[in-house]
């Protein structure tokens, strides 16, 4: 696969955003409230895990005061904002081929850009969630913490990462019809040995392997650490995790160049 020009990698991104757009477009139209969905959800959302663990389960965090429900709640909705991108974006991925046939027969669409597209409103939509937690917890939580301006840098070799498995998911399922179904089962294992329900610290030593491998626990714990504990990314966690991420890419790049040549016989 060549490498792109500077120029080439400026129409990409250009038509990535119009995709991005557009797509989100087409997901709220014809709704009641329409573009109120993507602020309207999360809120839903905090709202449920608040009454269901706040008030009836009386949860705690480990870590935190034992009478601050809301700090159990805060750190719940980052770990399901962080594997909520992941179920967004791997989720469509091996369908997305089929569902967008007439592009693939197109010889000159750069078709890695529309795997992206799910990554990209993935992104719009936990944007839109990390923006109503820095503000809850801005006014009720622990406060606003300078340490959230590192929350993107976290959040760049994640979307590197799950690009990579998006292009690998986007490939074989052309050639695998029963991968939709393989992936959902997947996404929901990694949401159950991530650190969303609990920190990576209190997993016991039999099963830290399968949590610290999961690709959405380093995210999730570095981003509560962000927003919620005013700390900023370890700069080694931070190296190793980018590098993982740059090897995952370019297997994903490689891979579906290699199988996109029978693209066009089997859709």
């Amino acid at each position: 696969m060549p490498i792109p020009t500077p120029r080439r990698l400026a129409e990409l991104a250009s038509l990535w955003r119009t995709l991005v757009v557009q797509d989100l477009a087409i997901r709220y139209r014809g709704t009641l409230l329409g573009r109120v969905w993507p602020v309207l959800m999360p809120l839903l959302m905090l709202a449920l895990f608040g009454f269901m663990f706040g008030v009836i389960f009386r949860s705690r965090w480990p870590g935190v005061a034992e009478d601050d429900h809301l700090g159990f709640i805060l750190n719940l909705f980052t770990g399901l904002l962080v594997h909520g991108v992941l179920a967004e974006a791997i989720g469509q991925a091996p369908t997305l081929m089929q569902r967008n046939s007439n592009f693939v027969r197109k010889m000159v669409f750069p078709l890695p850009v529309l795997v992206a597209v799910p990554v990209g409103a993935a992104l719009v939509h936990a944007a839109i969630g990390f923006a109503l937690l820095v503000a809850i917890n801005g006014l009720f939580g622990s406060g606003l913490h300078l340490s959230a301006l590192a929350v993107p840098l976290v959040l760049v070799p994640y979307l590197v990462l799950l690009y990579g498995l998006s292009l690998v998911f986007a490939a074989l399922g052309v050639y695998v019809r029963d991968l939709g179904q393989v992936v959902g089962v997947l996404v929901t294992a990694m949401l159950f040995t991530g650190a969303v329900f609990f920190p990576a610290n209190l997993v016991p030593a039999a099963l830290a392997g399968v949590v610290r491998f999961n690709p959405i626990t380093w995210p999730i714990d570095a981003v509560r650490g962000c927003l919620l504990r005013g700390q900023w990314p370890d700069p080694l966690a931070f190296g190793l995790y980018s590098l993982a991420a740059v090897a995952v890419l370019l297997v994903g790049l490689w891979v579906f160049s290699l199988l996109r040549r029978g693209f066009a016989d089997l859709l």
